[in-house]
């Protein structure tokens, strides 16, 4: 017998409608990865299979007594923690129930390379059932041996890693294409034939009416005559007509559903190679507990620089410093740019205002911007249904936070732009994308990030590496 049953199962947010009639099993010991487009409605599936979250329609099956632990993706907790030592906290504590089933959001969020290496090893151990939403592909691949991508509205099953998945789906998707192009080639001889059919019976009448004319034949048969001609022409046309509208419809069934590639577009407020930080024999922390010392930092306009070190170590802490947040304390000699010339999103969307909804929320960086204004710039972060511009900012996956987070600080672009984890709950798709963004963005960046494999896309110029209760230097 199953672990769980879904039967028909859909859910709606609102007007939003993120999935309908899904049916699966998730059988005892089943290891499966849930992935999809950001907004898709994976965490809300997790909620669903954890019993937090009722479906709209259908029904899920649980049998016997579960035991279930889940770690929600962007975790509450105490502000002193780091985002990686939040991950291992809620790990923990979900682990302490001996869970039959682990449901897991993003757990590689926030990891240094070291905590994901032990998570892996972690779940390799782990003998009950899981599922988790993730977008690493490593961990899928090491983990999971059951795929599940929500897409569209509905839910395709693969048993096989995420490597056999994907090498599927481009077979499938090269017959695809070669089944796409072979409708079209007929539907476009369907519509030469129409063309010729036409321009023969246009010719026909004309020589028949000329015929008529000149005919010794009684008038009265001689529009019986054209008629019958006119009628064949007419059927012959109608089965053409037919046969394109057949095409038509193979095609519609056939084609891909449309893929929303999210543009962005951060314009440079005129780039300057003077210098926007300096620190030298700096010092920061909370309260009366130092983090980092002896920080000796400088940088220019233009720079890519990247904070680097493992979970706790200080890289949020001295991000915020330099932010002027009134809960770090700086010591030292510091040269920083003012608070409007800097742009933050960091690790928790915390900048976000969670009373208002997404247009709001833009309107709020930008008041003098018309409607029309707005719209356009939101569409760009690929808000662009009336649903999605007023959804609640507190409702928001965190893909939607990030996208929305991007989009208030492309409305006013900064001379310095600080990322903590920007590729964190992003998809796949959307990382590629924000990456190519931020490659060609003029201005300075500082990124604190994990995902080697991005930073080393940015094109970053320097590391400065942070050890928590040591020095701070550059690399």
């Amino acid at each position: 017998m199953a672990m769980i049953e879904l039967h028909g199962l859909g859910l709606f947010h609102g007007r939003k409608h993120l999935f309908s009639e899904l049916d699966a099993r998730i059988e005892w010991g089943q290891r499966i990865a849930i992935i999809g487009d950001n907004g898709s409605g994976k965490s809300s599936l997790l909620h669903l299979l954890q019993g937090g979250l009722a479906p709209s329609e259908g029904h899920m099956e649980r049998h016997g007594g579960l035991r279930v632990g889940h770690v929600a993706q962007v975790l509450g907790g105490e502000s002193s923690l780091s985002g990686g030592q939040r991950v291992n906290q809620a790990l923990s504590q979900a682990l302490a129930l001996d869970p039959d089933l682990l449901l897991l959001d993003e757990p590689t969020n926030h990891l240094d390379a070291a905590n994901r290496r032990s998570l892996s090893r972690m779940l390799e151990h782990f003998h009950g059932t899981l599922v988790l939403v993730t977008h690493d592909v490593a961990l899928m691949n090491q983990t999971c041996n059951t795929l599940w991508h929500l897409h569209n509205g509905r839910l395709d099953v693969f048993n096989g890693s995420y490597a056999d998945y994907m090498a599927e789906r481009d077979l499938q998707r090269g017959l695809l294409d070669k089944r796409i192009a072979e409708v079209r080639r007929a539907r476009d001889d369907a519509h030469d034939s129409l063309m010729q059919e036409q321009a023969r019976a246009a010719g026909a009448r004309k020589r028949g009416a000329k015929a008529i004319q000149n005919s010794k034949w009684a008038t009265v048969r001689s529009p019986t005559k054209l008629g019958r001609g006119n009628t064949t022409a007419g059927r012959k046309q109608a089965q053409i007509l037919q046969q394109q509208r057949e095409l038509g419809e193979q095609l519609a069934e056939l084609r891909p559903e449309p893929v929303i590639v999210p543009r962005f577009h951060l314009p440079a407020t005129g780039q300057s190679s003077r210098v926007l930080i300096q620190v030298r024999d700096g010092c920061v922390g909370y309260a009366d507990t130092a983090v980092l010392n002896g920080i000796d930092l400088q940088l220019d306009g233009g720079e890519r620089l990247a904070l680097t070190g493992n979970n706790g170590s200080g890289k949020s802490t001295l991000a915020r410093a330099i932010l002027g947040d009134p809960r770090v304390w700086r010591r030292g000699d510091w040269l920083l740019p003012a608070p409007e010339q800097i742009g933050y999103i960091d690790q928790h969307y915390a900048t976000l205002p969670a009373d208002a909804n997404v247009q709001e929320a833009l309107s709020r960086q930008v008041p003098d911007w018309p409607l029309e204004q707005l719209r356009a710039h939101l569409a760009d972060f690929l808000f662009r249904h009336a649903d999605a511009v007023q959804a609640p900012v507190a409702g928001l996956s965190g893909g939607e936070k990030a996208r929305l987070s991007l989009a208030c600080i492309a409305a006013r672009p900064p001379q310095l732009l600080i990322l903590d984890e920007p590729t964190n709950n992003l998809d796949l798709r959307m990382r590629a994308h924000l990456l190519e963004v931020l490659v060609v963005y003029p201005n300075a960046l500082l990124v604190i990030s994990h995902d080697r494999d991005f930073l080393d896309g940015l094109g970053i110029d320097r590391h400065f590496h942070c050890v928590r209760d040591h020095s701070a230097k550059g690399q």
